[in-house]
């Protein structure tokens, strides 16, 4: 089937690559294009426009959609799901961009939006969902008609460092003034009573990092944590004794039958009957959970093949957990990752593409897999998280303090 129809593109659509990008798109996908208006903006805060005529494939005209083009103005399609988790053939699956369904003459934003999900209609609302949720019934997008992206654009602001695309990954940035920009627009997001998450690995309860993230907590700059079984076990093991995974924290030493320290903590734990019951009792007296517990902010700690015990507060159901982040990402205004590639993946892709994210990992190919998965806005800053850590409170300190250099 071959579809000839006109296309437009909004924006700062050039210097975005936006345009190119399309253009590449259609000839990639064996399309024919004619270039129909082109008004280029002429000052950086001047909006580009242009009008094309796309003759293509239907597939064609959906990548150009998630893309960020302006497709003729149609009321959108639905059907019906044939039963509980299988969706209708042809059903849109949407990105994280800002997204909008054209219905009873009006553009309706997509509430709860995030990317490989589906749209569902309800009560002259569309809504995003995953699959297992959906049940039989349900009136599920399909096609490409009625469907418009916001697809980011680059920053025009050349000090802004999370410019869409605003730079590649590599070892070789200054990472201390980005480091100093990050703790400028945390203290913008806390003073407006923003919300920031943060996905926390393992290495951040070896490394000593915990201490200044909870500092952090206690600060005031941290509204959700998300984590695994690894870390939040590792975190009540040093408040116990002082070790992870049997590691001393004062000599770097792994002490004689440290080994069964988590162990212990996790039984401790599930003595208490939980983490919140460990720290009423005084078992648990100090560490990230218990500054969580204290200051309100909500953890969510999802398991894994690999976990040992686990704690009682660990969600071992995947797709539970997944649907506990996801009481928190829409509120995001901010998302700090920390040495994590498998939680910070996962959670990478819930964050709708207007969340201001930050991936600090040693290793490069960590931030990198984090974008190649989808999370394009993503400002990836290569060092040592443990030392960023501590950098980073003391540059809020220095915020805080009225102190700028």
């Amino acid at each position: 089937m071959t579809i000839t129809d006109e296309i437009e593109l909004k924006g700062h659509i050039i210097d975005s690559l936006i345009l190119p990008r399309v253009l590449d798109t259609i000839m990639d996908m064996k399309g024919n294009f004619e270039i129909l208006q082109l008004d280029v903006g002429k000052t950086k805060t001047d909006a580009s426009y242009c009008k094309i005529q796309v003759t293509g494939s239907p597939e064609l005209f959906d990548e150009l959609e998630k893309l960020g083009a302006l497709l003729p103005r149609r009321e959108v399609r639905t059907e019906a799901a044939p039963a509980d988790g299988v969706l209708p053939d042809n059903f849109y699956g949407t990105t994280h961009h800002p997204t909008f369904v054209y219905m009873g003459g009006k553009w309706k934003e997509v509430k709860d939006i995030e990317m490989d999900c589906i749209i569902v209609t309800e009560n002259a609302n569309a809504f995003c969902r995953r699959q297992g949720v959906v049940r039989k019934g349900d009136h599920v997008v399909v096609g490409f008609d009625g469907v418009k992206v916001e697809a980011p654009q680059r920053s025009r602001t050349p000090t802004d460092i999370f410019g869409f695309m605003s730079s590649e990954i590599s070892p070789e940035k200054p990472i201390s003034n980005y480091i100093k920009d990050l703790a400028k627009e945390m203290k913008r997001i806390k003073d407006k009573k923003g919300f920031i998450i943060y996905v926390m690995g393992t290495a951040m309860a070896h490394t000593g990092a915990d201490r200044a993230f909870a500092e952090l907590i206690r600060m005031g700059y941290v509204q959700a944590l998300f984590t695994g079984n690894g870390f939040s076990v590792m975190d009540i093991e040093k408040q116990l004794f002082g070790t992870t995974l049997g590691m001393d924290e004062k000599t770097g030493k792994v002490l004689k039958r440290g080994y069964k320290s988590h162990l212990i903590a996790i039984n401790e734990i599930r003595k208490a009957g939980g983490v919140r019951k460990a720290i009423d009792k005084g078992v648990l007296k100090s560490g990230v959970l218990y500054e969580c517990v204290k200051n309100n902010v909500p953890f969510v700690i999802g398991g894994s093949l690999r976990d040992d015990g686990p704690l009682p507060d660990t969600i071992t159901d995947v797709m539970v957990a997944q649907d506990e982040m996801r009481k928190h990402v829409q509120k995001a205004d901010m998302c700090i990752i920390c040495a994590s590639m498998l939680h910070g993946i996962a959670v990478g892709n819930m964050l709708p593409s207007k969340v201001k994210t930050v991936a600090i990992d040693i290793n490069p190919y960590v931030v990198t897999r984090l974008q190649d998965r989808g999370t394009t806005q993503a400002l990836g800053l290569v060092t040592d998280p443990a030392l960023a850590i501590h950098v980073l409170v003391s540059e809020i300190k220095k915020l805080e303090g009225g102190k700028q250099d």
